[in-house]
């Protein structure tokens, strides 16, 4: 039989040759030859294209080496085998911890369910990098991480970071009951079981990351003992914190509780656009059509949730996600998820709160108390409306192409003027510090004043990208711009938006010189980071020396957000080459306003800015040293900085504050 079969297998055709060619010849249905010695082949090398005929050599002698035997799907990774071929029971796999990948061993064998206890979620997030060897599993952390191996130590570590949570991050995100948060965590060993009231693995793992970013604990600080100060343990934290949202289905399947984590998880992701792990806006993106499939724009359905605090935080986290999603959407260049119509209910209200103060023993308000009475939450949403109507307009195929259309232009400066004159006095910064402000009024006020002034910085940055459509047309038909209509009219509109911009740069600027000054930027959780890129970019664009504030600033927030310190060296870069000729402005050159400088002298003149201002822009630069000695404010300026109608000029009578 065995040598019947022998001779049917040789009339058998040959098997289907392997297909080796690679990526850029297959494409382009040309033959692949490589001439021996030579890594591309010839077609990669004539057109001077990435090749990858190594790899596909490499992957086809590999399949024509092995058996590849089936396995079940959710074990990815390389499974030991016993000598009869069979997959080994549970029991038999690799004792050594870090031999498995993360995700395989914690997310799917043991697994990691909605039902698993904090306790054993810790297990998960402090577990050795992937990387480590089986004699230092902890070093790359520092030497104190070793200590992580003690489920106790792991006990009384997230401990400190919950609380570091709610001190720093909630104040700002006040999403959670953190009596309940503690109640449910359940970390000490005296803690009886309880599966039916178990926090959600993804949360956990996300407040324990946002609880690293600022943490002082030894192990931490023991981390951040390398160049660039950065914690390698925090980084990993967030990681992992985003790969059990992934494993866990976070962002497909709608609950409060996935609503919550993609909302804490988004501000957490890099801000570097060239970050492969980076989500700008895809967590918040998520977060906000849980919300919509959950029904919660519906004030309907809203009056059904009968736990006040359930349905209280259901609000809060809608009005989060909807303000969220529209500077995002302006600060990011894409459209928002949600429209002005998309929603009916109220904002989250209280009573009023007694602002004298007459029972000391009373307890301080919820900080969502506090920001609805001091009015931020409606200030934020008229500013959202505006910042979504920037967006559908400027981030548009046809923009990019044509142009921002004037009317367009002229309809959105007057959006903001209007926000400014309504709400920039209420809820910006004041005049100077002196008054008694706790901790939320401050950073909310710096907060809501650098939103509304970035929007003129984004709004300057479209135009300089774009142009104006009308004057595109004139220019690309080669005739003079005096033929476009109403050119006087764009001329001062365009002006106008270079002048506010620069005020709202330098103004961001002075504010992050007070917050750095004061070390505050160490403990934000990116509630100014965006403004600072975006102002520092723009001043450096205009060789202004005030993006010294700036710079300072992202460098004291890469102690939290490592790429803030990339970003702060390349704005130092910019700022440079600017100085030394290099012209960094398109459409909005000729109307932005910019000081004179010498090509020899291109130094990062930060401890001296005052060497290269015209006494027609005697704009001061706001130093650190200078705001830690007298961190006040002047008209509503940062000391020292005044007011774009100081610039003379245009008429801006049109656009009366």
């Amino acid at each position: 039989m065995q040598n019947q079969m022998h001779e049917l297998a040789k009339t058998l055709p040959p098997p289907r040759k392997q297909n080796t060619a690679c990526d850029a010849c297959r494409s382009r249905k040309v033959k692949c030859n490589r001439v021996p010695g030579q890594d591309k082949c010839q077609h990669c090398l004539s057109k001077n294209y990435p090749c990858t005929h190594y790899v596909q050599q490499a992957t086809s002698e590999k399949k024509r080496t092995t058996t590849i035997s089936r396995r079940p799907r959710n074990l990815s990774s390389p499974s030991p085998t016993s000598e009869n071929g069979l997959s080994p029971p549970p029991q038999q796999l690799p004792a050594v911890p870090h031999a498995i990948p993360l995700l395989v061993k914690y997310g799917f064998y043991p697994p990691i369910t909605l039902k698993t206890p904090s306790r054993e979620v810790l297990a998960y997030v402090f577990a050795p990098p992937e990387n480590a060897s089986s004699t230092t599993l902890y070093s790359s952390w520092g030497e104190q991480a070793h200590q992580l191996e003690n489920e106790t130590f792991r006990a009384e570590f997230a401990l400190d970071l919950v609380e570091v949570f709610f001190q720093i991050v909630h104040t700002r995100i006040p999403l959670l009951n953190p009596q309940k948060f503690r109640t449910q965590l359940q970390l000490q060993p005296g803690d009886p079981p309880n599966t039916e009231n178990v926090l959600h693995p993804a949360l956990v793992a996300t407040v324990l990351a946002w609880g690293s970013k600022f943490s002082e604990h030894p192990l931490l600080v023991a981390d951040r003992r390398r160049p660039g100060g950065q914690s390698q343990l925090a980084k990993a934290m967030i990681d992992r914190a985003r790969n059990l949202a992934e494993a866990l289905k976070v962002h497909r399947v709608p609950s409060p509780d996935h609503v919550v984590i993609g909302l804490l998880l988004e501000p957490l992701q890099s801000q570097n656009p060239d970050d492969p792990d980076r989500f700008h806006c895809f967590w918040i993106g998520a977060a906000t059509r849980h919300l919509l499939d959950l029904q919660v724009n519906h004030k309907a359905v809203l009056t059904t949730i009968p736990d006040p605090d359930a349905r209280g935080t259901m609000i809060f986290a809608f009005w989060m996600a909807c303000i969220s999603d529209a500077y995002g959407s302006v600060y990011y260049r894409h459209k928002p998820v949600l429209d002005d119509d998309d929603y009916d209910i109220d904002f989250y209200t209280v009573d009023p709160i007694n602002a004298d103060g007459g029972d000391s023993h009373a307890p301080t308000p919820d900080p969502r108390e506090q920001l609805e009475f001091l009015g931020y939450y409606r200030a934020a949403h008229a500013l959202a409306r505006v910042a979504r109507q920037m967006s559908r307009n400027l981030w548009r195929p046809v923009t990019d192409a044509d142009g921002v259309p004037f009317d367009v232009l002229y309809m959105l400066t007057t959006a903001l003027s209007t926000w400014r004159d309504e709400y920039l006095t209420v809820v910006g910064v004041p005049s100077n510090f002196e008054g008694e402000w706790d901790f939320v009024s401050a950073v909310s006020s710096c907060a809501s004043d650098a939103t509304y002034h970035v929007m003129w910085v984004v709004l300057f940055t479209a135009l300089d990208d774009f142009g104006v459509k009308e004057i595109n047309e004139v220019t690309r038909m080669n005739q003079p711009i005096s033929v476009v209509q109403n050119y006087q009219q764009i001329d001062l509109v365009m002006r106008k938006v270079a002048d506010e911009a620069l005020h709202g740069a330098l103004r961001i600027a002075g504010l992050a010189g007070v917050l750095t000054s004061n070390g505050y930027l160490r403990l934000d959780p990116a509630v100014m980071l965006v403004s600072c890129i975006q102002s520092g970019n723009l001043l450096a664009r205009l060789g202004r020396p005030e993006v010294s504030n700036c710079i300072t600033g992202l460098e004291q927030y890469s102690y939290s957000y490592e790429e803030a310190g990339e970003q702060a060296a390349e704005m130092r870069r910019t700022y440079n080459q600017v100085r030394a000729g290099e012209l960094e402005l398109q459409h909005m050159a000729a109307v932005a306003p910019r000081l004179p400088y010498e090509p020899q002298e291109h130094g990062m003149l930060v401890d001296d800015p005052q060497q290269h201002q015209s006494p027609q822009h005697q704009h001061q630069s706001v130093s650190p040293h200078q705001q830690h000695q007298s961190p006040h404010l002047v008209n509503g300026l940062p000391s020292g900085i005044q007011s774009p109608d100081a610039f003379g000029g245009a008429d801006y009578a049109m656009y009366s504050r």
